[in-house]
């Protein structure tokens, strides 16, 4: 569904944006590109609908080459591809249904085939209550349905999202989120989201590329990006679920309490995070087993679970309980925060 070879975008002064990526995205896909600010996503996201040009390589979308098409093409071809954005971008003089009518309009649709339209995307968003309402008198939320509903108008192949969801709460995030795993599974609708939260790649996302510095660094699975995290900016990524200040403070104290044991950070994947692992241990081993904070989370592909344990007793029955958890396909990793 999306091609991306080889593509570079180099801006006025030699400022490198995005340095030589490629990337394919499978029809039906829900996939993630997270990076932090200046990592080079929201200029690639912004390639993938024309907006930016590159400097080198191609872009190809749903079988249309954009990054050789002229501009009155490309206006056509965008129909193809709906975008979301973080701040809206609502005509604020429009109603609801106007702003989603806005692009049939464009696309010379007739009035008859707009109400039938406008009237269906209205109830896939769950807008019904707000339809002549303006943007002022909605919530965050309620702005963010009006502008997927108005992004799907046009029937796209391809669903963009550039930082949909990081102007909003973590409640109205998981609507949102929610809503956009709908969509994909109701229409099949190939869908890139660009983001710099890891929590939201873990909720939505089949596939993720991580960017740094213009480069895609790493690109898997959702799972197996939390199982093994090859690049060192991947792996702060997957801390941000489970590595808070909390976190930190709470196994400093621990360590002050018990300085002769050992602090680790056990990663669950899939069925592992169901299984009673810390039970075995406590029944087989000689050591104190504390539980400092844990938590499990899913994913498309399945549960990931986090646990963060002190292990108290003799050095060498530690190290047992270490080569133990690690023969169950458990990720254990001994922290220490000074």
């Amino acid at each position: 569904m999306i091609n991306i070879r080889n593509v570079s975008k180099i801006f006025q002064g030699k400022s490198v944006a995005v340095d030589d990526v490629s990337l394919a995205v499978e029809k039906g896909e829900i996939f993630g590109i997270i990076g932090y600010s200046g990592a080079g996503k929201s200029t690639l996201v912004r390639m993938l609908n024309g907006l930016e040009h590159p400097t080198s390589g191609d872009v190809e979308v749903a079988g249309h080459k954009l990054s050789s098409m002229k501009a009155s093409a490309l206006r056509k071809v965008r129909q193809d591809i709906g975008m979301i954005f973080q701040h809206f971008n609502l005509l604020w003089s429009r109603t609801v249904r106007e702003n989603i009518a806005f692009p049939l309009e464009i696309a010379g649709v007739s009035a008859s085939e707009r109400r039938e339209r406008v009237e269906e995307l209205i109830k896939l968003v769950g807008l019904e209550a707000h339809a002549d309402h303006y943007p002022a008198q909605l919530s965050g939320g309620q702005k963010q349905r009006v502008g997927i509903a108005r992004a799907l108008a046009n029937q796209p192949k391809v669903l963009l999202c550039d930082e949909a969801t990081s102007a909003l709460d973590p409640e109205t995030t998981d609507s949102i989120l929610n809503l956009l795993m709908d969509i994909n599974k109701r229409f099949g609708l190939t869908i890139v989201l660009i983001t710099h939260e890891m929590h939201v790649i873990q909720k939505i996302c089949h596939r993720v590329a991580v960017m740094e510095n213009g480069k895609v660094v790493e690109v898997n699975k959702v799972l197996n990006i939390f199982k093994n995290p090859e690049h060192e900016v991947t792996r702060r990524f997957v801390k941000q679920l489970s590595d808070g200040d909390d976190a930190k403070a709470t196994t400093k104290h621990l360590l002050s309490l018990y300085p002769s044991g050992k602090v680790a950070r056990l990663t669950f994947i899939g069925e592992s995070a169901e299984q009673p692992i810390l039970a075995e241990v406590i029944r087989n081993f000689e050591v104190q087993v504390n539980i400092i904070q844990g938590k499990i989370s899913p994913t498309t592909e399945g549960p990931v679970g986090t646990l963060y344990i002190h292990l108290n007793g003799e050095e060498e029955v530690v190290q047992q309980v270490i080569q133990f958890l690690n023969e169950q396909e458990i990720g254990v990793e001994v922290v220490n925060y000074e």
